[in-house]
């Protein structure tokens, strides 16, 4: 007798096949007067980079419906480039990189992270100004806050890198 994985029991890396779409880190058009670069890397807990991660991005505002779709198969063809959604979905390449567009919001970017070996997706955010930071941010300890501040590199660009455990593993929140 063969045993066999249900699906429930089988944890990715399927995400990049069906979920992202054409234009998926472009919350944003490039020329949105808000719009900034978001990136970094999703690493394990040994730190080593997953190249197979899938990050999905929730901002302030947004309209729904600006996506396109194909009216024959359903599949997503991409963004229409103007009307602002307040969403992106990116996967990480080889290197467990990922890059979004977003408006500058306020004051965070709410972050889910799926991989492979996590059974439930894990939700974060990024604070692009800490000082503009709400009570929930405030309650942490400061180490800890730190892990939820992306680092401005260069005029409208910042990295935020999220460590899924060890000693830097980014915060993490239960929404109930």
């Amino acid at each position: 007798m063969s045993v066999f994985p249900t699906p429930s029991q089988t944890v990715g890396p399927f995400y990049g096949y069906a979920l992202p779409f054409p234009g998926g880190g472009e919350v944003v058009p490039v020329d949105h007067p808000d719009a900034v670069t978001l990136h970094g890397v999703v690493h394990d807990g040994a730190g080593a980079p997953v190249p197979d991660a899938l990050l999905e991005f929730w901002t302030g505002g947004g309209a729904p419906g600006s996506l396109r779709r194909d009216p024959t198969s359903g599949r997503v063809l991409g963004r229409d480039g103007v009307t602002l959604t307040g969403f992106g979905r990116v996967p990480t390449d080889a290197d467990g990189s990922y890059a979004v567009r977003v408006a500058r919001p306020e004051p965070y970017v709410s972050v889910c992270v799926f991989a492979r070996g996590l059974l439930h997706h894990l939700h974060t955010r990024v604070y692009l100004d800490p000082d503009a930071a709400d009570a929930a941010f405030g309650s942490l300890p400061a180490a800890r806050r730190a892990t939820l501040v992306a680092i401005p590199e260069r005029e409208r660009v910042w990295r935020f890198d999220v460590h899924l455990q060890g000693p830097e593993e980014t915060v993490f929140l239960e929404f109930r």
